[in-house]
Order: C-alpha cells, then structure tokens, then sequence
C-alpha cells in the first residue's frame, strides 16, 4: 500500500457542458448535408465521392487488422420525372421536412445545391428539431 498512500484522493462530481440531444441531432445533420454538397460536387464531374472507413478484417496469418478502405457515399437526390428530387435524411429515415412531403423537385442538377444549403440553413437554425427528434426515436418492433 506504499504505492497508494503517496496519491491524492478525491471524490469528485464531473461537471462541465452537458451534451444537448437537440444540438448533437442538428450538428449531425449538418455534417451529413455538406457531405452531400460532396457528393453533389462529384456527381456534377462524373466522378463518385468516396470517403475513408475502417473496417476489421483476418489476414493471412489468422490475426484480425484494422484496413482503412474507400466507401461510396450514396446521394441524397436521384433523376426522376425530367428533374431531380432531393430528399433530406436523418441516418437511414427519409424526414418529412415540411410534414408531409419526402422530397423537393428541381428541373435542373445545379439547382439541388441550393435546396442542400436551405435545408443546412433550416437544419442550424433549429427549424427540424421535432423532425429529427421523430426520425431518431426508436420504433418498437410489434411481436
């Protein structure tokens, strides 16, 4: 007990900012939308925006490594009806931005860059909370 006996201890409350669900929703959301700006800013090049993901996997040797590979990174707006339609999503749920709607229709590929920037816009200014507050919330599967 030597070793212990010349530490100092305290009990101690952590304190410090509390993360708020609300803020961590929206910061989310917005990282996903300019990704999105990404993949939209590829897409208009031809090219496919990819980004770096660790995966585990066993090498020849039977011992598992981490491998750094390169994922697609699916788009939010697909060509359809001689436009684009972008939808915003929160994971996997498409969000239902004005409440019954999935989706908003442009003529044109370029014009989908300013319905990303109104949904990051609506997104920060707190505008799809209970959107994504209801996207987020868990289903309970019926048995």
């Amino acid at each position: 007990m030597t070793q212990l006996s010349k530490l100092s201890f305290k009990t101690v409350e952590r304190t410090g900012a509390a993360k708020d669900p609300k803020l961590e929703r929206r910061n989310k959301l917005v990282a996903a939308l300019d990704e999105q700006k990404l993949v939209l800013a590829a897409k208009i090049k031809g090219d496919a925006h990819t980004k770096q993901h660790a995966k585990w996997m066993t090498n020849e040797q039977g011992e598992r490594v981490q491998v750094k590979t390169r994922r697609q990174v699916k788009p939010w707006f697909f060509e359809q009806d001689n436009g684009w339609y972008v939808q915003c999503r929160y994971g996997a749920r498409v969000l239902l931005v004005d409440g019954k709607n999935n989706a908003v229709f442009v003529s044109k590929l370029e014009q989908v860059s300013a319905v990303l920037d109104a949904f990051r816009a609506a997104a920060q200014t707190g505008e799809l909370d209970a959107v994504i507050a209801q996207a987020a919330e868990r289903k309970r599967l019926a048995k």
